[in-house]
């Protein structure tokens, strides 16, 4: 059982920075923070007193700033110092690290619509002293442009402090796999991955610009500070890659090894793979818990490939885990507490099985037919996550009801939209004849990357609501158990959403009280590729904070899956649901209703295989660990952990 997203995070102030000690995997500093939010309230305030400083003393500050995800919060907080607490941009310069190519600055998508969107408009820096990549220059001269930047930049006597973000590639700025040390402001092509990681924002992949104007790695590295962000699970493989790998090409970011004042900020999401966090009992002494020796000992069966039961002494002795061994006595003793305990997560009865002795079953024998409500960010998450356990609570006599958090409008593409309006002005029904007329100029004549128009999220949320009413019918789920929320926070028409608000917390709210369920489903997805999971949860947590003090949640418990990206680790999981083969071809029946988001989804990421494939595969392979670990071999299995709220 977890309690908070962050329990293993150990949070180092920037005050204490300066006594890390690097393990021997670690080959730069880095900061661990129990949330982005903690860790960019600190760099904003390292920020903000570098401005200070140098406006003492009569001089400029000269910042080089990055866009994407990472740095928004490090903006939220030096736009509300400027407007709180009096902090004036006036003798600062700016230059950003990048621009698509070819980009106008009119564009949503272009950085320099960001900027001023999540910074410029808001604080009182001077218009001459902000320089961002023009993405407009001509193919002839964009060479000269890039050698005039890079001459800019040292005209200003250099950047003082450069923040920076990390793709997936290991990219920092556009300077991609293969990016030369000495590199310097140019244009360049963006990799495959950094153009699927992108296609959200774009609405599709072949709206992604295929090239970009970056500064260089000579350029980055010349910064006398240099601060990198990196938050969520996503990044936490390019992290351990950047951090504790060699210095090389194929990994950019590695390059920063070698400036003397560089530190990395990180969330225990993105730094959850480093050596230190993942595996600490390689980097010294631990402190044996329950809940690290399970882990240590699941990392190592998979390690030797061996089941659990087949560990022995030298196993433990051999791979840093002698003293868990010597507090033991035995690996025989170790190896029978893991095996029940992992067996003990296995259950065919994901609402409790009645009648029965429950004290090693994940959840309770009473009462025997709970409520259940299943709350679904996105209108098909429900099935494609927990497919087959919906099944199962609806056959086992539950009462299952389905909250689907927002309407999904967003990942409708515009030719689904059109093919419904087409379908529906073609009845000649009078009432919507002029409607879906409109609708269809709408979308014929939408811009590049516009926001739809009302009537169409209206339309591309009715097609999802419909889509999902029909997947829950052929569960067996009645309509009237069925609620759609439409969360306002997502409401915006683009993939940038508001930040969750006191609406988002009430709805929630309501429905929880109106439902008074035994169990929630929640996902706990924090991977997701654009937000809406990880806000959706957040909204779930503000709500239970309110609500925890009523008589009728004494008896609700908490239970979070997964989404399509990835699963919980065999060490974490507290509930296994077995699915028959027959089983896992109901859930692909289920997901399949959803149609508008089964061909050319536009939010899978740099994995092409649709969603049903991504959650077969996901569940086939949770069952073979499970197999690999001495237990039952089942088709596929899918898995929860129970949080205490």
């Amino acid at each position: 059982m977890k309690t908070n997203l962050y329990q293993n995070a150990k949070s180092i102030s920037y005050e204490e920075s300066g006594k890390f000690e690097e393990t021997r995997f670690e080959k730069k500093h880095n900061v661990i923070f129990s949330n982005s939010k903690e860790g960019s309230i600190k760099v904003a305030r390292e920020i903000a007193d570098l401005i200070i400083s140098k406006k003492t003393k009569g001089k400029l500050c000269v910042l080089g700033l990055a866009t994407g995800s990472s740095p928004v919060k490090v903006y939220e907080e030096l736009v509300r110092m400027h407007k709180e607490e009096g902090l004036s941009f006036k003798n600062v310069v700016t230059f950003n690290l990048d621009e698509y190519y070819p980009m106008t600055k009119e564009n949503i998508q272009s950085y320099y619509y960001f900027m001023h969107q999540h910074l410029f408009d808001h604080i009182d820096i001077l218009p001459e002293n902000i320089n961002i990549p023009d993405g407009t220059v001509s193919v002839d001269d964009l060479h000269q442009y890039c050698i005039d930047y890079e001459n800019a930049i040292d005209q200003k006597g250099g950047i003082d402090l450069q923040l920076l973000g990390i793709g997936r590639t290991g990219h920092i700025g556009f300077n991609e796999p293969g990016s030369h040390f000495n590199s310097e402001t140019r244009s360049i092509i963006l990799d495959s991955i950094t153009r699927f990681d992108a296609a959200p924002s774009f609405l599709g992949i072949e709206n992604v610009p295929k090239k970009a104007i970056t500064m260089g790695i000579k350029t980055v590295r010349k910064a006398k500070r240099i601060i990198l962000l990196a938050w969520g699970q996503n990044k936490s493989s390019i992290i351990k890659s950047t951090i504790e790998g060699e210095i090389s090409s194929k990994v950019p970011a590695t390059y920063l090894q070698r400036h003397n004042s560089t530190t990395f900020i990180l969330d225990i999401e993105a730094a959850s793979e480093l050596t230190r966090i993942k595996t600490p009992w390689l980097v010294g002494p631990c402190v044996w818990d329950q809940k690290l020796s399970s882990k240590a000992i699941i990392w190592l069966s998979q390690k030797t490939g061996k089941s659990i039961l087949k560990l022995i002494d030298k196993d433990y002795n051999d791979n840093g885990m002698s003293s868990l061994l010597a507090e033991e006595g035995s690996s025989y003793n170790l190896n029978i507490k893991m095996f029940n305990k992992v067996q003990h997560t296995i259950t065919g009865w994901p609402g409790g099985k009645p009648n029965a002795d429950d004290t090693s079953r994940p959840e309770r024998a009473n009462p025997a037919k709970k409520r259940v409500l299943i709350f679904s960010p996105h209108p098909d998450d429900d099935v494609i996550s927990m497919g087959g356990t919906f099944d199962r609570l609806v056959e086992q006599g539950h009462e299952v009801h389905i909250a689907y958090q927002t309407s999904g409008n967003i990942a409708v593409s515009d030719h689904e939209a059109l093919k419904f309006a087409e379908v529906t002005k073609g009845m000649r029904c009078n009432n919507d004849n002029g409607l879906m007329k409109k609708i269809i100029d709408d979308i014929v004549c939408k811009k590049d990357n516009a926001i739809d128009s009302v009537d169409v999220r209206k339309l591309k949320a009715m097609i999802r609501q419909c889509e999902s009413l029909a997947a829950t019918r052929y569960l067996g789920v009645l309509d009237e158990n069925v609620h759609f929320l439409n969360l306002p926070f997502y409401e915006t028409g683009s993939i940038k959403k508001n930040p969750m608000g006191e609406d988002d917390i009430q709805i929630m709210c309501k429905i929880i009280e109106e439902i008074k369920p035994h169990q929630i489903y929640a996902a706990g997805d924090l991977a997701d590729p654009h937000g809406t999971h990880r806000v959706c949860l957040d909204v779930l947590f503000e709500a239970l904070k309110i609500l925890k003090p009523k008589f009728f949640m004494k008896d609700c418990w908490l239970w979070l899956y997964r989404g399509a990206w990835q699963e919980w680790d065999i060490d974490e999981i507290d509930m296994a649901v077995p699915m028959s083969p027959d089983q896992v071809l109901k859930k692909r029946k289920a997901i399949f209703f959803h149609q508008s988001q089964k061909d050319g989804v536009m939010f899978q990421g740099n994995d092409i295989r649709e969603f049903w494939m991504r959650a077969e595969d996901r569940n086939n392979k949770t069952a073979l660990k499970y197999k690999e670990l001495g237990l039952a071999d089942y088709a596929a299995m899918e898995a929860f952990v129970k949080w205490d709220y």
